[in-house]
């Protein structure tokens, strides 16, 4: 099947891209939308209930997050206002749907790849191929690769590839919407902790704790008419 986003005169769509980069929050919140929409259609779009669990879920997330409703519901407002999600009314519950087919021009193999990026950040085309299977098959590695290209062209790019490590056989794929791209040391790098914890469990423990402290002081300021 082939996918497309150009224009009937041949012309390629741009993507609509937030003005802001966006907050770990935020990002876990669009990786879910995407992901759950691809894997398990019947039950989406998703409650806030949904969202929060889908969040805060143990497998297929790096880091591992624990957000509670407040939080959630303020990062959906931010993405409401950015036109990146919507509030689907109807029934007992109000449902949120995203809106990045339309903003960033995704099919289905895209927003598959920017899922998994969102979910469990930088990764290789391997390991893309192999987590996808729920939300698209490639035939081959090569497709997640075109795929990877045509997120990463043209000045509307959305991913990029990270300089290979040392010892590294493939490079590996991250987005590049939520800000600078902090790289862990390689297994090969790590020094052993006196906790006797891996160094790369507690740099991801960190970035979770880090991501929490800046909403909570983005709340704040908002409170103080800053």
């Amino acid at each position: 099947m082939s996918y497309s986003v150009t224009t009937l005169d041949g012309e390629r769509k741009p993507r609509r891209l937030p003005a802001r980069e966006l907050d770990p929050i935020e990002i876990r919140l669009l990786g879910c939308l995407m992901e759950k929409q691809l894997a398990t259609p019947e039950y989406y779009p998703l409650t806030l209930n949904a969202l929060i669990a889908a969040c805060n879920q143990k497998s297929n997330r790096e880091p591992v997050m624990e957000v509670g409703e407040s939080q959630v519901q303020r990062a959906l407002d931010r993405l409401q206002d950015e036109k990146l999600v919507w509030k689907v009314l109807g029934g007992r519950a109000t449902r949120w749907d995203h809106n990045l087919d339309a903003t960033w021009h995704l099919d289905r193999p895209a927003k598959a790849v920017i899922a998994l990026l969102f979910l469990r950040g930088p990764q290789t085309a391997g390991e893309l191929r192999g987590r996808s299977d729920r939300l698209h098959s490639f035939e081959a590695i090569d497709d997640v690769e075109a795929t990877l290209q045509r997120l990463g062209s043209g000045d509307d790019a959305i991913v990029r590839e990270l300089p290979r490590r040392p010892g590294q056989k493939e490079a590996r794929w991250t987005h590049i919407l939520g800000g600078a791209v902090v790289e862990a040391p390689s297994i090969e790098d790590e020094a052993p902790a006196s906790t006797g914890e891996p160094l790369s469990v507690r740099v991801q423990r960190l970035e979770s704790q880090v991501a929490m402290l800046m909403t909570e002081l983005r709340d704040l300021k908002a409170k103080l008419g800053e």
